[in-house]
């Protein structure tokens, strides 16, 4: 089976190779570094140390989706996403994603250099869907029980891997209504959102069952509270490296992208497990 990712006029080929996500939140209450990057320059700073450790991705994002978080305005998430994307474009030709659920902040974004968009809600709002359908980025579709601020009271699934695949099955159909090439789609299980731990660690043990057809699959499980609740350790930087582990399962596992904060060690663990498992593949 060939894994393929079109993003605007390129074909990404992640069968041998998978990609990193390097996350930048350019927020000021993001869950582990909230306000560290609020300001361009700093931002821009952090996003080229991520390209220089070996990031394939910088994903940007203006509106925190921890649990419980409120809302931003149009005017505040473009606020704080476009000069950091303008910027990166001018100074790179790194992919550059950004995790919006408005269509405002969408369009936006393409129009000054972005590739790709990641929606949390799984392009579930309309006008979002018609920018996705009116371009040709690559778009990450990601599934998410209620919203950030309700996700998390008491999620309930019949069967989390059947519910999650029925989701990106119905998304898929969507799409392609849409008129969006199947090629373009990368779906994102939604590790957290909307989940519990026993939820989470089900899809960990269980990876090769939420993929539909052949599209990529996206992980982001970076400095999670799961982390914290496993190893009984609240400390954020007692996850750096139990996340490290987490991205070599996961490639193990044959997830092609892992979306994380530390770049250069997630990265040196999956060029690694590459090396080990690609004789088998």
């Amino acid at each position: 089976m060939s894994i393929l990712w079109r993003i605007r006029d390129q074909m990404h080929d992640l069968n041998s190779r998978g990609m990193i996500m390097g996350v930048l939140n350019v927020t000021p209450d993001s869950f582990s570094d909230g306000g560290q990057f609020i300001d361009t320059g700093r931002a821009l700073e952090h996003g080229l140390q991520m390209i220089a450790d070996g990031a394939d991705i910088i994903d940007i994002g203006g509106e925190s989706t921890r649990p419980g978080a409120s809302s931003v305005s149009v005017e505040e998430e473009l606020r704080r996403v476009i000069p950091i994307i303008q910027r990166l474009r001018r100074e790179t030709s790194i992919l550059i994603s950004v995790d919006t659920m408005k269509a405002e902040v969408a369009q936006a974004a393409i129009d000054v250099g972005a590739d790709i968009l990641n929606d949390v809600n799984g392009f579930r709002d309309a006008d979002l869907l018609d920018v996705a359908a009116r371009s040709s980025v690559g778009i990450i579709a990601m599934h998410m029980l209620g919203t950030p601020r309700t996700m998390q009271i008491n999620p309930v699934y019949a069967n989390v891997i059947e519910n999650v695949r029925a989701f990106f099955s119905e998304r898929l159909a969507t799409f392609e209504r849409m008129g969006i090439a199947p090629d373009r789609v990368v779906f994102d299980p939604g590790f957290g959102f909307g989940k519990t731990t026993e939820h989470n660690l089900i899809m960990l043990r269980e990876m090769g069952r939420l993929r539909v057809g052949n599209h990529p699959l996206a992980i982001g499980v970076s400095r999670k509270s799961m982390i914290a609740r496993l190893l009984e350790d609240q400390k954020l930087e007692s996850r750096f490296w139990p996340t490290v582990a987490l991205t070599s399962w996961i490639r193990e596992s044959g997830v092609e992208i892992v979306r994380v904060h530390e770049v250069k060690p997630n990265v040196e663990a999956m060029r690694m497990m590459e090396a080990i498992i690609q004789p088998s593949r």
